[in-house]
C-alpha cells in the first residue's frame, strides 16, 4: 500500500467533506507558517494537529491515514466514531449536518440484513422505543437505511452505564442504589403499560446521564405481551433470550411466555450488583450460573456487605424469588416500596452521591469536545496529544489503571466492556479501496449461534432445569420480605430416599426367599 503523505492527508481531507474548506485551508496556512512553508514531513504530525484544533477526531484520522475518505456519511449525520459493537448491532457517535445535534447510531451488520428475521427484529426495536416516551427510558427518532446499510437513530445519552459504574467507583451506597431502582422501575412501568417487556434488564442496560438521571436503553429483545403475528424469536427457535447473570428462571425455560415480573427479577439481580459490586452468582460456567439461578438463592448481602440494612436487603431478595408469584407484582410496586424504605429509612444520605460525567472528565464520552465544527483561530497546540480526549472514551474504567495511553486499542462496548479494536499500526481498513467498511471496522465478527444457546453457551439439558413454581418459597405477609439463606431452603432428600428403596427391595427378597424354602419343604 502506498504511503500517505502529508499533502496526500490534506488531499484526502477535503475529498472526505470532514472539514469545512475555509477552515481546513486556515489551519494549512498556519503549520506552513510554522514550518517554513512546508507540511510536517510525518503525516502522523499533521493528523494530531487536526485533532488537537478540534476538526478531526482520531478515528477520522485513523481512517484517512489508511487512504479511506468514504463512507463517514450515513442519512444527515456525520460519523464521529465507533462506541461499541453489541452482539446485533454496532453503534457510532453522529453529529447532525445541519444542526449539530449529537445522537446515537446504531448500525445493522449487513450479514445481518440478509437475515429477514434478524431485520424484522432490529425495525421491532424501533417500534418498542418509539412508542415509549419517558424521562427514564432512551428515545429512538427515526429508522431508515442507505443501500444495504440499516441504521436507527437514537438518543445519545452522555455517562456511564451502571457496570462501567461500579467497576470504576464501587459499589453505590444504599440510599443512591434505591434511588436508582426508583427510577428504574417507573421506566420498566411506562414500557409495561404499553404491552412491553423488556427480557434483557442488567447493569450494561441502565445508564446514568449528565444530570444523574437513569435510562433505560436497548429494547432489541422487547417482547410484545399482545402480538397478532408470531414472535421473531420463536421463528429463530430462541427459546432463552438475555443476559446468563441476570435472567429470571422462567425466562431460561421459554422467554416467550415470561411477563412483566421477569424485568422485575433482572432490576433485582441489577440491585445486588450495585450493591456488592458483583452478579448473584458470579462463579462457574454461564450454563451453571443459569442453573443456580434456577435452583439456589444468592450469597447474602449482609455477608458481603455486613452494613447493609436487613430491610433493604429483604426488599431484594423479594425482587428475585423464584417464583413470580412471589416477587413484586409491578414496576410501581417496587418504585413504591423503595420510596417508602427512602422516606423511613434511618440510612443517612451518603456524602458520595452519583458522580456524573460533568464531575468526572474520566466519565465522559469525549471525541475532541463540543462541537466538530469550532474555529480554528487559537494558536497551534503542537505538544503531546496523549493528554487530548479527542476519541472513544476513558466509558470502560474497569479495566482502565493509570495513564489515557492504556486506552491503545480499545473502544468502550454497549454491553460495559472494553472490547478489542484492531491498532493504528494495523488498520482494518488496509484491504485497499477508499470507501469505509463500518462492519469490517467496528471488529463485528459474527459467531454462529445454536438457537437456545445464548451467545454459543450450551444450556443445561431442559430436566436440569427447576420450573420456579417446584421450588420451595417463603411464606406470605411480613416474612415475604426477608432474606432466605440457601442453606434455609429445602433440598430433596435424595439419600433417604435410595435407602428407602433399598429397604423395600430387601423386605421383598427375604420374603420371597421364605415362601420358595417353604413350598420345596
Amino acid at each position: 500500500m502506498t504511503k500517505i503523505t502529508s499533502e496526500r492527508f490534506v488531499e484526502l481531507v477535503a475529498k472526505s467533506e470532514l472539514v469545512d474548506l475555509a477552515k481546513c485551508d486556515k489551519l494549512i496556512a498556519k503549520v506552513r507558517a510554522k514550518f517554513g512553508g512546508k507540511l510536517p514531513e510525518d503525516p502522523e504530525k499533521l493528523a494530531a494537529l487536526f485533532r488537537s484544533n478540534k476538526l478531526l477526531t482520531e478515528w477520522h484520522t485513523d481512517k484517512l491515514l489508511s487512504g479511506k475518505y468514504k463512507g463517514f456519511f450515513l442519512g444527515k449525520y456525520k460519523l464521529l466514531g465507533h462506541l461499541g459493537t453489541g452482539g446485533m448491532s454496532s453503534v457510532y457517535l453522529g453529529e447532525h449536518t445541519k444542526m449539530g445535534d449529537r445522537r446515537a447510531i446504531k448500525v445493522l451488520p449487513r450479514r445481518r440484513v440478509k437475515d429477514a428475521s434478524y431485520l424484522a427484529r432490529f425495525q421491532n426495536e424501533a417500534k418498542a422505543i418509539a412508542a415509549l416516551n419517558h424521562p427514564n427510558i432512551v428515545r429512538a427518532f427515526d429508522i431508515d437505511n442507505e443501500g444495504d446499510v440499516h441504521y436507527m437513530v437514537m438518543e445519545y445519552v452522555d455517562g456511564d452505564d451502571l457496570q462501567v459504574r461500579v467497576r470504576k467507583d464501587g459499589p453505590f451506597d444504599f440510599r443512591t442504589a434505591a434511588q436508582v431502582v426508583v427510577q428504574a422501575a417507573r421506566g420498566l412501568q411506562h414500557a409495561h403499560d404499553r404491552g412491553m417487556i423488556h427480557r434483557d434488564v442488567k447493569p450494561a442496560n441502565l445508564l446514568i446521564d449528565s444530570n444523574g438521571t437513569i435510562r433505560l436503553l436497548d429494547m432489541g429483545l422487547a417482547l410484545f405481551a399482545q402480538e397478532d403475528e408470531a414472535s421473531l424469536t420463536i421463528a429463530h427457535n430462541e427459546n432463552v433470550l438475555g443476559t446468563a447473570d441476570y435472567l429470571a428462571p422462567e425466562q431460561a425455560l421459554n422467554s416467550h411466555e415470561v411477563d412483566h415480573r421477569a424485568d422485575i427479577y433482572g432490576l433485582g439481580c441489577t440491585l445486588y450488583f450495585m450493591l456488592t459490586g458483583q452478579p448473584p452468582f458470579n462463579e462457574g460456567s454461564l450454563a451453571q450460573r443459569i442453573a443456580k439461578h434456577q435452583t439456589e438463592m444468592p450469597k447474602s448481602i449482609r455477608e458481603l456487605r455486613p452494613d447493609c440494612p436487613g430491610e433493604l436487603e429483604g426488599m431484594v431478595v423479594k425482587m428475585i424469588q423464584k417464583d413470580a408469584r412471589y416477587r413484586y407484582q409491578s414496576g410501581n410496586d417496587v418504585a413504591e416500596a423503595f420510596e417508602r424504605w427512602l422516606a423511613t429509612s434511618n440510612v443517612p444520605a451518603s456524602r458520595k452521591r452519583i458522580v456524573t460525567d460533568r464531575d468526572s472528565p474520566a466519565a465522559a464520552l469525549m471525541i475532541g469536545g463540543g462541537s466538530s465544527t469550532i474555529h480554528v483561530d487559537s494558536d497551534l497546540n503542537l505538544g503531546d496529544e496523549a493528554s487530548k480526549h479527542d476519541t472513544i472514551s476513558d466509558q470502560g474504567g474497569d479495566t482502565l489503571t493509570g495513564s489515557r495511553s492504556s486506552l491503545s486499542g480499545l473502544s468502550a462496548s454497549d454491553s460495559g466492556k472494553l472490547v478489542k479494536v484492531t491498532p493504528r499500526h494495523r488498520r482494518p481498513s488496509d484491504s485497499g479501496g477508499s470507501a469505509i467498511d463500518l462492519e469490517r471496522e467496528s471488529g463485528y465478527e459474527p459467531r454462529p449461534l445454536k438457537s437456545s444457546e445464548p451467545r454459543g453457551v450450551k444450556l443445561p439439558p431442559a430436566k436440569e432445569l427447576v420450573s420456579p413454581s417446584k421450588i420451595p418459597q417463603p411464606k406470605t405477609g411480613r416474612g415475604a420480605t426477608k432474606p432466605v439463606h440457601p442453606a434455609l431452603q429445602e433440598k430433596t432428600p435424595v439419600p433417604w430416599l435410595l435407602i428407602a428403596v433399598f429397604a423395600v427391595m430387601l423386605l421383598v427378597a427375604l420374603a420371597l426367599g421364605f415362601a420358595l424354602a417353604k413350598l420345596t419343604t
